[in-house]
């Protein structure tokens, strides 16, 4: 017998977590999302997210509060009478009454190794702190960040080159076919939790605008770290001057160099930049305004000399 179940979800992470439940035959009795965001170049149009637009095409209602702090928010979310709620990458804290709102509570699917990298970037955490493995967690909500029981865990390694986008890539599919099988054994009354330990427990804050560039006096494997795990969004970036005027170029590839220099140094005419300890060679980058374009292709327009130091 198929379970009714509220889904709570905002960006492209999640949605294929709600298609895979819709098609496991579950009951999706509502969906919630963050509100319609202004978008576009002059941020006149509001844009539904990912999630609100999966579900329409699913036919299933969506409901977009800004806040379920609210006794009339409680109140409609507990009249669906859903089974359990499930939650991935949604955005609102959830109150106490909404934890307690449904049948058999609320699963939120995270993208971490729990109790490692807690919190709101664990996928951008883990590759710029240089991880060999994450993976996808079920766990149970309570009231405190990411700290309830695990019900299920798939593993995923971190190859030395993989992007962030490429990681969060694969976790989605991992991500939703773990919470179908959670959900499987839910309905069976067969779903075990288990407390996290707290040894080992990180936090993986949000990124901040100021931490994206790139540090060059930072050792070349920290420094081809940040680069890929924040590649393709928001992007690490440094200035490079073109004429008279500092641009900033994002970084979305690099791979690891040879050569020492002066950190920032360019080390000769493939674009490899010393580092603190260390070189790291530039393969893909973007201009502001620009498309990706390989390292071969910006060095025809963008000069670089051998001996320029990059700020």
């Amino acid at each position: 017998m198929a379970l009714r179940l509220i889904f709570m979800g905002t960006p492209d992470f999640s949605v294929g977590t709600l298609q895979a439940l819709a098609g496991a035959g579950h009951e999706i009795v509502a969906v919630y999302s963050q509100p319609p965001r202004p978008a576009g170049r002059r941020g006149l149009e509001l844009t539904k997210s990912p999630v609100h637009q999966a579900a329409e095409a699913l036919g299933i209602e969506v409901r977009t509060p800004k806040s379920l702090k609210g006794e009339d928010e409680q109140a409609a979310f507990a009249a669906l009478e859903a089974d359990a709620a499930i939650v991935v990458a949604y955005g609102l804290l959830l109150p106490k009454p909404i934890l307690e709102g449904t049948r058999l509570g609320c699963f939120n699917g995270h993208a971490s190794l729990l109790p490692r990298w807690r919190g709101a970037a664990p996928i951008q955490r883990a590759i710029m702190a240089g991880d060999t493995e994450t993976g996808m967690m079920v766990m149970k909500m309570d009231e405190g960040l990411d700290t309830g029981p695990v019900a299920m865990t798939s593993r995923v390694a971190i190859t030395p080159d993989m992007t962030g986008g490429e990681l969060h890539d694969v976790l989605k599919e991992t991500g939703a076919s773990l919470m179908v099988e959670a959900m499987d054994a839910l309905e069976k009354g067969a779903l075990t939790l288990t407390p996290q330990p707290e040894e080992g427990a990180t936090y993986a804050k949000k990124i901040l605008k100021e931490e994206t560039r790139v540090d060059w006096n930072s050792p070349a494997r920290a420094v081809h770290d940040h680069i890929r795990g924040l590649s393709p969004f928001p992007g690490a970036w440094c200035e490079m001057t073109f004429g008279s005027k500092p641009e900033r170029v994002k970084i979305l590839r690099a791979e690891m160099g040879r050569g020492e220099g002066a950190p920032g140094e360019v080390l000769d005419d493939a674009l490899t930049i010393a580092c603190g300890d260390g070189a790291v060679r530039l393969t893909e980058v973007q201009r502001a305004g620009g498309k990706p374009i390989q390292a071969v292709d910006f060095l025809r327009g963008a000069k670089l000399g051998k001996g320029t130091v990059l700020p």
